[in-house]
């Protein structure tokens, strides 16, 4: 793996860490190491965010085109090397090894795409008097810390990188630390076609993080992972003046209407509710059905979730992997225990397997209720948690009460519910009659707990770049 001087990221070139503290990443399906990191430091981070702030400026001058140009020589440098990055994320975090394909390649099309968008962005001239002029211009942040989730280590990094690093700023990454050899080799893959400091990388857990969040040579702080975290960053960029960024948890509902067909939905809650063994953040993790085909469509799920094949990520055939690690697989198994407890009944699934590993089965609760965490908090593991409904108004209104404001699905023949929903939904993205996709370039604000700003589509060049107004005037 990793040789232990490689680490740190600055001025174009790699470092040992300063950190006194080392971790272990291990395989969550075999529990075997996968390598030794430095778990970082305050030390790291001042290098990274003082390299950054000496690159900036130089980087800021070159012209968009030219950044453009790199971007794209950086993709192809990722695509060279895709086989290699997702072998990687399947070691560190489970993903079916097909998936972790998927997921480098999103993110290669992402570089492409803000490679494209970036010499695109423009601001616009204002009617001002006639011997004037006057502008709004878009300029770039300044030093951008990128802190990145575990669970789409590629795809996430390349969009927010990409589009810091095409609209003129300097960035300092800090991947998660549960993949942390993915960070590095994303890192090292991206800066070869960069400027020495435009692009640097600090290794770690939390602590690194917090330090270079509140860092004030830090001008906005992009941040995707979890509520908790997410709102940690929020509180010390008040403090620092920088901006935020953030996509955090999500408590999605699903719901299903009388009148869909039910195999089809139960596919598709089962695609919502158990693919990368949930853990996507927008994963589907509450499920209102109507009560004219409840009986149907949990058994036609339970029968789904039963079809899966859990295993290795390193397995082609595996279409459910481990969960990320066992502390995760805990937290899912609480909240599995503390429903049926509660009066929720275990469908399929529902227990920790014995042998290695971090596997958790695919498991389907019925008769959930409100007041479980289960239908409360993020789960973010492979269980769908379904309640019956009397109407498509009480699965609206149930779907409503949360405090995260991530996603939800509606499924249904009736374009006038379907035109409640996405109206009356107070989520980021309203997806009807599809759990997952949708157009290139779309970019929702997520609501509420799960946080603010763009984080995908062409409007993420707009939260990478602050709006000056210019008006000129000559001497009279």
């Amino acid at each position: 793996m990793r040789d232990k001087d490689r680490w740190v990221l600055t001025d174009g070139a790699w470092t040992a860490s300063a950190s006194e503290r080392d971790r272990t990443i291990a395989d969550p399906a075999t529990g075997e190491p996968v390598g030794g990191f430095p778990a970082g430091c305050a030390e790291d981070v001042e290098r990274a965010v003082g390299s950054a702030r000496r690159a900036q400026p130089g980087w800021a001058r070159t012209a968009p085109a030219e950044r453009a140009a790199c971007l794209h020589r950086t993709a192809g440098r990722l695509e060279a090397r895709a086989d290699e990055l997702a072998a990687l994320v399947t070691r560190e975090m489970g993903k079916p090894i097909g998936d972790s394909r998927g997921g480098v390649a999103a993110g290669i099309g992402t570089l492409r795409q803000y490679a494209e968008l970036g010499p695109l962005h423009r601001g616009r001239s204002l009617q001002g008097g006639w011997d004037a002029t006057d502008l709004m211009v878009h300029e770039p942040r300044g030093v951008v810390a990128v802190i990145t989730p575990w669970n789409d280590p590629v795809a996430i990094a390349c969009g927010l990188v990409g589009a810091a690093v095409v609209t003129g700023n300097a960035v300092v990454h800090k991947p998660s630390e549960r993949t942390p050899h993915t960070g590095a080799l994303l890192a090292e893959l991206m800066a070869e076609e960069l400027p020495p400091g435009v692009l640097t990388m600090v290794p770690g857990d939390r602590h690194p993080g917090e330090v270079l969040a509140a860092h004030p040579g830090i001008d906005l702080v992009a941040h995707v992972g979890s509520t908790a975290a997410g709102r940690a960053i929020a509180a010390v960029a008040a403090r620092s003046g920088a901006a935020t960024l953030l996509e955090n948890g999500g408590k999605d509902p699903l719901i299903v209407d009388a009148g869909v067909d039910v195999k089809w939905a139960a596919g598709q809650a089962a695609t919502g509710c158990f693919a990368n063994a949930g853990q996507i953040c927008t994963s589907a993790e509450r499920v209102y059905v109507h009560r004219d085909l409840a009986e149907e469509f949990l058994a036609a799920l339970v029968q789904r979730a039963e079809e899966l094949r859990l295993g290795p990520g390193t397995d082609e055939e595996t279409t459910l992997g481990p969960l990320v690690d066992r502390a995760q697989r805990d937290v899912v198994d609480r909240h599995v225990r503390g429903a049926i407890e509660a009066g929720a009944r275990l469908l399929t699934g529902g227990y920790v397997p014995e042998g290695p590993g971090a596997f958790y089965p695919p498991t389907v609760l019925a008769d959930c209720m409100e007041n479980m965490d289960v239908m409360r908090e993020e789960t973010f593991g492979p269980v769908a948690a379904v309640r019956v409904v009397e109407s498509f108004d009480e699965a609206l209104e149930l779907a409503r009460e949360s405090r995260y404001g991530l996603a939800a699905t509606v499924l249904t023949p009736s374009m006038a519910n379907a035109q409640r929903a996405w109206r009356e939904l107070p989520v980021g993205t309203v997806k009807i009659n599809a759990v997952f996709g949708g157009a290139p370039g779309g970019a929702a604000q997520p609501l509420r707990a799960s946080g603010h700003g763009f984080g995908y589509g062409p409007e993420l060049l707009d939260e990478m770049t602050h709006t000056k107004v210019v008006h000129l005037r000559p001497l009279p």
